[in-house]
Protein backbone atom coordinates (compact mmCIF):
# COMPACT_ATOMS: atom_id res chain seq x y z
CA UNK A 1 0.00 0.00 0.00
CA UNK A 2 1.10 3.66 -0.96
CA UNK A 3 -0.11 6.48 0.75
CA UNK A 4 -0.02 9.72 0.14
CA UNK A 5 2.28 12.10 1.93
CA UNK A 6 0.40 14.69 3.60
CA UNK A 7 0.78 18.16 5.52
CA UNK A 8 -0.94 20.47 7.91
CA UNK A 9 -0.63 23.37 9.97
CA UNK A 10 -0.07 22.90 13.63
CA UNK A 11 0.29 26.41 15.79
CA UNK A 12 2.37 27.34 12.55
CA UNK A 13 4.42 24.64 12.74
CA UNK A 14 4.06 22.31 9.70
CA UNK A 15 3.61 18.74 10.55
CA UNK A 16 3.56 15.83 8.13
CA UNK A 17 1.35 12.88 7.75
CA UNK A 18 0.84 9.38 5.86
CA UNK A 19 -2.60 8.98 4.23
CA UNK A 20 -4.04 5.39 3.01
CA UNK A 21 -7.36 6.03 1.65
CA UNK A 22 -9.88 2.58 2.61
CA UNK A 23 -10.75 0.05 0.53
CA UNK A 24 -14.66 0.92 -0.58
CA UNK A 25 -17.34 2.91 -1.95
CA UNK A 26 -18.65 6.77 -0.09
CA UNK A 27 -16.49 8.24 2.56
CA UNK A 28 -14.89 6.02 5.31
CA UNK A 29 -14.54 5.72 8.52
CA UNK A 30 -11.15 6.97 9.66
CA UNK A 31 -8.33 5.81 12.47
CA UNK A 32 -5.29 8.83 13.37
CA UNK A 33 -2.46 7.06 14.33
CA UNK A 34 0.64 9.10 16.26
CA UNK A 35 3.91 6.87 17.62
CA UNK A 36 5.16 7.03 21.41
CA UNK A 37 8.00 8.45 22.78
CA UNK A 38 10.28 10.01 20.01
CA UNK A 39 9.32 8.19 17.47
CA UNK A 40 7.67 8.84 14.41
CA UNK A 41 5.44 7.77 11.73
CA UNK A 42 7.74 5.16 10.44
CA UNK A 43 8.68 3.34 13.71
CA UNK A 44 6.65 -0.15 13.07
CA UNK A 45 2.91 1.20 12.23
CA UNK A 46 2.67 0.22 8.64
CA UNK A 47 1.71 -3.11 9.58
CA UNK A 48 -1.40 -1.96 12.07
CA UNK A 49 -2.17 0.73 9.09
CA UNK A 50 -2.42 -1.95 6.25
CA UNK A 51 -4.75 -4.15 8.66
CA UNK A 52 -7.16 -1.19 8.96
CA UNK A 53 -7.01 -0.46 5.51
CA UNK A 54 -7.33 -4.05 4.44
CA UNK A 55 -10.52 -4.18 6.61
CA UNK A 56 -11.99 -1.09 4.91
CA UNK A 57 -10.95 1.95 6.90
CA UNK A 58 -8.79 4.91 5.83
CA UNK A 59 -5.67 6.09 7.96
CA UNK A 60 -3.63 8.77 8.67
CA UNK A 61 -0.35 8.31 10.61
CA UNK A 62 1.09 11.95 11.58
CA UNK A 63 4.93 13.08 13.01
CA UNK A 64 4.74 15.08 15.96
CA UNK A 65 6.13 18.10 15.74
CA UNK A 66 10.18 18.44 16.06
CA UNK A 67 10.17 14.45 15.33
CA UNK A 68 10.16 12.61 11.90
CA UNK A 69 9.10 14.25 8.93
CA UNK A 70 6.95 17.62 10.75
CA UNK A 71 8.69 20.89 11.20
CA UNK A 72 9.65 22.77 14.39
CA UNK A 73 13.31 23.41 16.09
CA UNK A 74 14.83 22.11 18.24
CA UNK A 75 14.92 18.53 16.52
CA UNK A 76 14.03 16.04 19.23
CA UNK A 77 12.35 18.69 21.64
CA UNK A 78 9.51 16.56 23.40
CA UNK A 79 6.97 18.69 25.14
CA UNK A 80 3.64 16.51 26.04
CA UNK A 81 1.44 19.27 25.49
CA UNK A 82 2.19 20.64 22.28
CA UNK A 83 2.07 17.21 21.20
CA UNK A 84 -1.45 17.06 22.23
CA UNK A 85 -2.18 20.06 20.16
CA UNK A 86 -0.57 18.10 17.49
CA UNK A 87 -3.55 15.54 17.95
CA UNK A 88 -6.06 18.18 17.98
CA UNK A 89 -4.66 19.92 14.46
CA UNK A 90 -4.39 16.36 13.12
CA UNK A 91 -8.19 15.79 13.93
CA UNK A 92 -9.53 18.66 12.26
CA UNK A 93 -7.43 18.38 9.43
CA UNK A 94 -8.54 14.68 8.85
CA UNK A 95 -11.79 15.88 9.51
CA UNK A 96 -11.84 18.01 6.51
CA UNK A 97 -10.59 15.56 4.10
CA UNK A 98 -12.36 14.84 1.12
CA UNK A 99 -13.54 10.91 1.44
CA UNK A 100 -13.11 10.51 5.08
CA UNK A 101 -16.61 10.67 7.24
CA UNK A 102 -16.27 13.21 9.89
CA UNK A 103 -18.59 11.70 12.50
CA UNK A 104 -16.39 8.54 12.21
CA UNK A 105 -12.68 8.77 13.89
CA UNK A 106 -10.85 7.07 16.06
CA UNK A 107 -7.51 8.17 17.68
CA UNK A 108 -5.24 5.83 18.13
CA UNK A 109 -2.03 6.26 19.93
CA UNK A 110 0.49 3.51 21.41
CA UNK A 111 2.80 4.19 24.70
CA UNK A 112 2.85 7.49 25.47
CA UNK A 113 0.87 8.34 22.46
CA UNK A 114 -1.87 6.35 24.31
CA UNK A 115 -1.46 8.71 26.74
CA UNK A 116 -2.02 11.57 24.10
CA UNK A 117 -4.84 10.06 22.63
CA UNK A 118 -6.69 10.00 26.29
CA UNK A 119 -6.21 13.69 27.06
CA UNK A 120 -6.79 14.83 23.16
CA UNK A 121 -10.43 12.77 23.23
CA UNK A 122 -11.38 14.38 26.53
CA UNK A 123 -10.28 17.74 25.17
CA UNK A 124 -12.26 17.10 21.78
CA UNK A 125 -15.18 15.50 23.17
CA UNK A 126 -16.18 14.49 19.59
CA UNK A 127 -14.60 11.46 18.41
CA UNK A 128 -16.23 8.35 18.14
CA UNK A 129 -13.78 5.76 19.47
CA UNK A 130 -10.28 5.82 20.86
CA UNK A 131 -7.61 2.99 20.72
CA UNK A 132 -5.17 3.08 23.75
CA UNK A 133 -2.08 0.12 23.48
CA UNK A 134 0.49 -0.31 25.86
CA UNK A 135 -0.71 3.30 27.26
CA UNK A 136 1.37 5.70 29.19
CA UNK A 137 -1.08 6.80 31.24
CA UNK A 138 0.30 8.48 34.46
CA UNK A 139 3.55 10.51 33.51
CA UNK A 140 4.56 10.26 37.67
CA UNK A 141 3.54 6.34 37.79
CA UNK A 142 6.08 5.99 34.87
CA UNK A 143 9.05 8.02 37.09
CA UNK A 144 8.32 5.71 40.26
CA UNK A 145 8.89 2.56 38.19
CA UNK A 146 12.09 4.17 37.06
CA UNK A 147 13.13 4.77 40.35
CA UNK A 148 11.97 0.90 41.02
CA UNK A 149 14.43 -0.59 38.54
CA UNK A 150 17.37 1.71 38.07
CA UNK A 151 17.15 3.42 41.02
CA UNK A 152 17.68 6.96 42.85
CA UNK A 153 21.07 7.86 41.55
CA UNK A 154 19.38 7.19 37.84
CA UNK A 155 16.67 9.60 38.65
CA UNK A 156 19.38 12.46 40.00
CA UNK A 157 21.69 11.95 36.89
CA UNK A 158 18.36 12.35 34.73
CA UNK A 159 17.58 15.55 36.38
CA UNK A 160 21.16 16.94 35.75
CA UNK A 161 21.53 16.50 32.28
CA UNK A 162 17.65 17.57 32.23
CA UNK A 163 19.19 20.75 33.89
CA UNK A 164 21.61 21.28 31.17
CA UNK A 165 19.48 21.11 28.70
CA UNK A 166 16.90 23.85 30.23
CA UNK A 167 20.13 26.10 31.28
CA UNK A 168 21.12 26.12 27.09
CA UNK A 169 17.75 26.51 26.02
CA UNK A 170 17.35 29.72 27.79
CA UNK A 171 20.28 30.94 25.91
CA UNK A 172 19.31 30.13 22.97
CA UNK A 173 21.94 26.87 22.58
CA UNK A 174 21.18 23.80 20.79
CA UNK A 175 19.70 20.79 22.94
CA UNK A 176 21.29 18.65 25.26
CA UNK A 177 20.51 15.21 24.67
CA UNK A 178 19.86 12.03 26.05
CA UNK A 179 19.65 8.49 24.40
CA UNK A 180 15.80 7.53 24.51
CA UNK A 181 16.50 4.13 25.43
CA UNK A 182 19.29 2.49 26.65
CA UNK A 183 20.46 -0.29 28.18
CA UNK A 184 20.95 -0.69 32.39
CA UNK A 185 23.38 1.29 33.88
CA UNK A 186 23.25 3.95 31.08
CA UNK A 187 21.68 7.57 30.52
CA UNK A 188 18.32 7.29 29.06
CA UNK A 189 15.22 7.82 29.16
CA UNK A 190 13.89 4.72 29.12
CA UNK A 191 16.99 1.45 30.89
CA UNK A 192 14.36 -0.68 31.66
CA UNK A 193 15.97 -4.57 30.62
CA UNK A 194 13.92 -4.64 27.30
CA UNK A 195 14.18 -1.53 26.55
CA UNK A 196 16.76 -0.74 24.35
CA UNK A 197 16.80 -3.78 21.93
CA UNK A 198 12.96 -3.56 21.77
CA UNK A 199 13.07 0.20 21.20
CA UNK A 200 15.97 0.37 18.50
CA UNK A 201 14.21 -2.77 17.32
CA UNK A 202 11.61 -0.34 15.92
CA UNK A 203 13.90 2.38 14.83
CA UNK A 204 14.61 2.36 11.12
CA UNK A 205 17.63 4.28 9.50
CA UNK A 206 17.98 7.77 9.67
CA UNK A 207 14.99 8.03 13.20
CA UNK A 208 17.70 8.80 15.95
CA UNK A 209 17.79 7.20 19.17
CA UNK A 210 17.71 10.27 21.37
CA UNK A 211 15.71 13.02 22.66
CA UNK A 212 16.32 16.98 24.33
CA UNK A 213 16.95 15.89 27.81
CA UNK A 214 14.45 18.46 29.68
CA UNK A 215 11.56 15.85 28.81
CA UNK A 216 12.72 14.46 32.16
CA UNK A 217 11.29 17.53 34.38
CA UNK A 218 8.26 17.14 32.33
CA UNK A 219 7.16 13.53 32.44
CA UNK A 220 5.91 13.34 35.62
CA UNK A 221 3.73 15.99 35.47
CA UNK A 222 2.29 14.75 32.30
CA UNK A 223 -1.14 12.77 34.01
CA UNK A 224 -3.36 11.45 31.06
CA UNK A 225 -5.31 9.56 34.26
CA UNK A 226 -6.66 12.96 35.00
CA UNK A 227 -8.15 13.29 31.90
CA UNK A 228 -9.47 9.55 31.58
CA UNK A 229 -13.23 10.38 33.27
CA UNK A 230 -13.96 13.08 30.23
CA UNK A 231 -13.41 10.63 27.38
CA UNK A 232 -16.76 10.42 26.32
CA UNK A 233 -16.43 7.41 23.82
CA UNK A 234 -15.88 3.93 23.40
CA UNK A 235 -12.40 3.19 24.34
CA UNK A 236 -9.96 0.49 24.25
CA UNK A 237 -7.01 -0.08 26.32
CA UNK A 238 -4.30 -2.79 25.23
CA UNK A 239 -2.09 -3.61 28.31
CA UNK A 240 1.18 -5.99 28.53
CA UNK A 241 0.74 -7.20 31.95
CA UNK A 242 5.16 -7.29 31.73
CA UNK A 243 5.39 -3.49 30.62
CA UNK A 244 8.55 -2.03 32.33
CA UNK A 245 8.15 1.15 30.37
CA UNK A 246 4.34 1.85 30.88
CA UNK A 247 2.75 0.68 34.22
CA UNK A 248 -0.44 -1.61 33.86
CA UNK A 249 -1.69 -0.31 37.45
CA UNK A 250 -2.46 3.12 35.92
CA UNK A 251 -3.77 2.29 32.33
CA UNK A 252 -6.40 -0.24 34.72
CA UNK A 253 -7.30 3.01 36.87
CA UNK A 254 -7.93 5.42 33.62
CA UNK A 255 -9.74 2.44 32.34
CA UNK A 256 -11.90 2.19 35.66
CA UNK A 257 -12.36 5.87 35.15
CA UNK A 258 -13.73 6.01 31.84
CA UNK A 259 -17.07 5.60 30.97
CA UNK A 260 -16.86 3.21 27.86
CA UNK A 261 -13.85 1.64 28.40
CA UNK A 262 -12.55 -2.19 27.06
CA UNK A 263 -9.41 -3.58 28.24
CA UNK A 264 -7.39 -6.24 26.77
CA UNK A 265 -4.33 -7.84 28.69
CA UNK A 266 -1.48 -9.41 26.76
CA UNK A 267 1.43 -11.67 28.62
CA UNK A 268 3.97 -9.73 27.37
CA UNK A 269 6.59 -6.96 27.45
CA UNK A 270 5.80 -3.60 26.00
CA UNK A 271 7.96 -3.86 23.18
CA UNK A 272 6.60 -7.37 22.50
CA UNK A 273 3.09 -5.92 21.10
CA UNK A 274 4.87 -4.73 18.01
CA UNK A 275 5.78 -7.66 16.51
CA UNK A 276 4.69 -11.31 15.50
CA UNK A 277 2.00 -13.28 17.13
CA UNK A 278 1.26 -10.42 20.16
CA UNK A 279 0.65 -7.88 17.59
CA UNK A 280 -1.64 -10.44 15.48
CA UNK A 281 -3.66 -11.42 18.63
CA UNK A 282 -4.10 -7.05 19.54
CA UNK A 283 -5.02 -6.65 16.14
CA UNK A 284 -7.49 -9.08 16.06
CA UNK A 285 -9.10 -7.26 19.22
CA UNK A 286 -8.46 -3.88 17.82
CA UNK A 287 -10.56 -5.09 14.43
CA UNK A 288 -13.22 -6.81 16.70
CA UNK A 289 -13.71 -3.45 19.04
CA UNK A 290 -13.55 -1.40 15.97
CA UNK A 291 -16.63 -3.54 14.19
CA UNK A 292 -18.93 -2.93 17.11
CA UNK A 293 -17.96 0.55 17.45
CA UNK A 294 -16.82 1.95 14.41
CA UNK A 295 -17.82 0.11 11.63
CA UNK A 296 -16.44 0.13 8.21
CA UNK A 297 -19.49 -1.53 6.03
Amino acid sequence: MTPQDLTFDSHGITCRGYFYKGQGNGPRPCIIMGHGFAATRDCGLAPFAEAFVAAGYSVFIFDYRHFGASGGEPRQLLVPEQEVEDWLSALAFVRGLEGVRADAICLWGTSFGGGLVTVAAARDGGVQAVIAQCPMMDGLASVRAVLGYAGPWHLLKLSAHGAVDMARGLVGAAPHYIASAGKPGEVAAMTAHDCYDGYTALLPAGVPNKVAARVSSRLMLFRPVRYAARVPCPALLLLCEQDTVAPMAAAEKAAALMPQSEVRRYPVGHFDIYQGEARQISLRDQLDFLNRHLPAA
